[in-house]
């Protein structure tokens, strides 16, 4: 782990500015879209904007990787000049393919500098320094009222700075192969779980990253608990995705994916229940996050215990694309719920997800045996953009 961040610390350092810049972006909008008077639909379509281009799994060369920088340090201070949710919704997919084509750009440039033998472990210092983003990013929330113009200026001139070690970085330029992806009938037909499981978990990350803010709005938060709500939810994820990828390696994983979603579900019917603590909520988050993580690489690395490793890329870009369209539609019915039913909505979205991916493991336990020689695929690290997977996968193919 040292060496590799001895020697690619330049793109590290300027991938966690960048999450640091774009985890503050997501939780500021849900709290500033309620103080413009946005209706709930109106900000869950908002936040379903950024996931659409999460279904775009190639963006181009290296060379616009400073372009789609600029733009996302310009629309960053755009957002409070037009308080519109018609405008921010365009100015959301734009932000959204700009960071798909940093990340794919990113994840390939690492993995030009890692070798076989140190990938592992440059993707876990990858995702490290990603968590670690995000999280620094919530405290950010606090230095300033998000009425003014001060918390969008930090995060554009943090994504500008993030680009002086990036760019800077004595690394090879990275090359973007062609890969044929597998038809999504011939991916269904190898993994029906995995592909249904990605659909389902791009709703609950939708979900959880683009309407939790929301959620505290709704419940009367102030801005400082609403940062360590979102805040928890990442270091859920920090701290039981190692643990959980051991366990995951030495049985059926399909029974552990069974059991997280059944722990989740509960989980979240616990958070629906009237006058809970702030700190039970805080509970909650890291629970959430910490299952929620896992269970995406859980399924990817199950998918993968069928395939051939010259196949994964291939079929890692169609579970992208299914975890992309799930991702859409999250915000969206999660707001419609919440408009329902109050924040308890919020909660109540993901609860039924995880039902349903729960019970189709055990459905799907009763068609099949276990993969042979179950727990021998490694267990893929998640990233915080589904997308950028793609190129993290493809960095499998020679090994």
């Amino acid at each position: 782990m040292l060496k590799v961040v001895s020697t690619s610390w330049p793109l590290l350092l300027g991938v966690m500015l960048l999450m640091v810049g774009n985890g503050i972006q997501g939780s500021l909008l849900g709290i500033r879209g309620g103080l413009e008077g946005f209706t709930t639909f109106e900000i869950s379509v908002v936040m379903s904007a950024y996931f659409a281009p999460s279904m775009i799994r190639k963006v181009g060369h290296v060379r616009v990787f400073a372009a789609l920088g600029s733009l996302i340090s310009a629309i960053l201070v755009v957002y409070p000049v037009a308080p519109d949710w018609i405008v921010w919704s365009l100015l959301r997919v734009l932000i959204g393919f700009s960071f798909s084509g940093i990340y794919i750009t990113a994840e390939s440039w690492l993995n030009n500098v890692a070798t076989n033998e140190t990938r592992g472990q440059a993707l876990s210092a990858y995702m490290i320094v990603q968590m670690l983003g995000i999280i620094a990013s919530q405290a950010l929330l606090n230095v300033a009222e998000p009425t003014g113009f001060v918390l969008f200026v930090i995060p554009s001139v943090l994504v500008s700075l993030a680009f002086m070690p990036l760019l800077l970085a004595p690394t090879p330029a990275p090359t973007f192969d062609q890969t044929q992806p597998l038809s999504f009938r011939a991916l269904f037909r190898i993994s029906p779980l995995g592909c249904a499981g990605m659909l389902l978990t791009g709703g609950v990350f939708s979900a959880m990253f683009g309407m939790a803010a929301v959620w505290g709005q709704m419940k009367g938060l102030a801005v400082r608990d609403i940062s360590l709500f979102i805040g928890a939810l990442y270091v859920g994820g920090l701290v039981l995705q190692y643990p959980i990828g051991w366990v995951s390696d030495r049985m059926d994983r399909r029974k552990l994916i069974m059991g997280l979603s059944v722990l989740a579900a509960v989980v979240m019917a616990v958070a629906t229940i009237p006058g809970l603590p702030f700190a039970a909520f805080l509970v909650v988050a890291l629970l959430l996050g910490g299952i929620t993580n896992p269970v995406y690489a859980l399924l990817i690395a199950y998918t993968n215990d069928f395939l051939d490793k010259q196949d994964m890329a291939a079929a890692s870009a169609g579970m992208i694309f299914l975890n992309g369209f799930g991702a859409i539609f999250g915000p969206l019915v999660t707001g419609w719920i919440m408009g329902r039913v109050g924040p308890s909505g919020f909660f109540l979205f993901i609860a039924i997800l995880y039902v349903l991916l729960a019970g189709y493991a055990i459905y799907r336990m009763t068609r099949r045996a276990a993969p042979a020689g179950t727990g021998q695929a490694a267990f893929v690290v998640p990233t915080a953009s589904p997308v950028a997977q793609t190129a993290a996968i493809e960095g499998q193919k020679g090994r």
